[in-house]
C-alpha cells in the first residue's frame, strides 16, 4: 500500500531523529490532509483577498483570473517538492567496472523560495563523490536537488539536504556539496543589493582533505 503524504512525512522525521534521512523543512504532522485540488481552491481565496486589499480591479481581464494561477503554481510546481509523494525514485547501478575516484558533476541549475519572503532563491550546485559499491544515475542528482529547492528554503538547509540524501542513497563516506546562489529578499527589497551572493558547502571523508578537489567545486560556480 503507498503511503499517503502525512505518512511518508512522519516517516521521513522519524528516519531525520534517527539520524538516517535530512534535515526537515518545519512542517506539520498534517501538512497534507488536504488533497492538491482543495489547497489550490483555498488559495485561490486567501490571494483573491490578498489581490483585492492592493488595490486591483479583479474584474480586469489581466488580473482575475491571477489568484488561481498563483495558487496551481504554489501547489503544482514551485512548492511541489514539499510532498514527499513527489520525491524522484533514486536509480543506483552496481559498480562493476570499479570506479573509486571522484565523480563530479559541476552547474546543476535550481530555483528555491526563500521561506522567509517567498522570492526566488536562484543559482547552481556542484557535488562531487567517490563511488564505493554503487554509482548513481547522472540525471537523478539533478532531480535531487530540484526536488529538496521545490519548497521554501534557507540555503544552509538546501545544502544540508542534498548532502544528507546522496549519502542515505548511496552510502559513501566521501561526499562535496557546494551551492552559490543569489537572494531576491536581498536585491528585491530590504538592503536592495544586486551584486552579492551566497556561497554554502560541506565536505565529508576524503573530499575535506582534497584541496584541489575542493577548488573545482568552489571554483567552478563560486568564482
Amino acid at each position: 500500500m503507498k503511503l499517503n503524504g502525512n505518512a511518508l512525512l512522519a516517516e521521513e522525521k522519524l528516519k531525520s531523529f534517527n539520524h538516517h534521512v535530512v534535515a526537515q523543512n518545519p512542517l506539520r504532522l498534517d501538512a497534507f490532509d488536504k488533497d492538491e485540488d482543495l489547497k489550490i481552491e483555498l488559495i485561490t481565496e486567501k490571494f483573491n483577498d490578498i489581490i483585492e486589499i492592493l488595490g486591483f480591479d479583479l474584474t480586469n481581464d489581466s488580473i482575475k483570473d491571477t489568484p488561481y494561477r498563483v495558487a496551481r503554481m504554489y501547489v503544482n510546481e514551485i512548492f511541489k517538492g514539499l510532498n514527499p509523494q513527489n520525491k524522484p525514485k533514486i536509480t543506483v547501478f552496481e559498480n562493476t567496472y570499479g570506479y573509486h575516484t571522484p565523480l563530479v558533476e559541476l552547474n546543476i541549475p535550481f530555483t528555491s523560495f526563500c521561506e522567509h519572503h517567498f522570492v526566488p532563491i536562484q543559482g547552481k550546485v556542484n557535488i562531487t563523490y567517490i563511488p564505493k559499491d554503487y554509482v548513481i544515475g547522472l540525471s537523478k542528482i539533478h532531480r535531487l536537488v530540484d526536488f529538496y529547492a521545490r519548497r521554501p528554503q534557507v540555503q544552509e538547509r538546501l545544502t544540508m539536504q542534498i548532502i544528507q540524501e546522496l549519502s542515505a542513497t548511496l552510502d559513501p563516506k566521501d561526499i562535496g556539496v557546494a551551492l552559490k546562489a543569489n537572494h531576491s529578499c536581498i536585491s528585491c527589497r530590504g538592503v536592495e543589493d544586486l551584486g552579492s551572493s551566497t556561497v554554502t558547502s560541506v565536505f565529508q571523508g576524503q573530499i575535506k582533505n582534497d584541496s584541489n578537489l575542493i577548488s573545482v567545486l568552489l571554483g567552478s560556480n563560486c568564482a
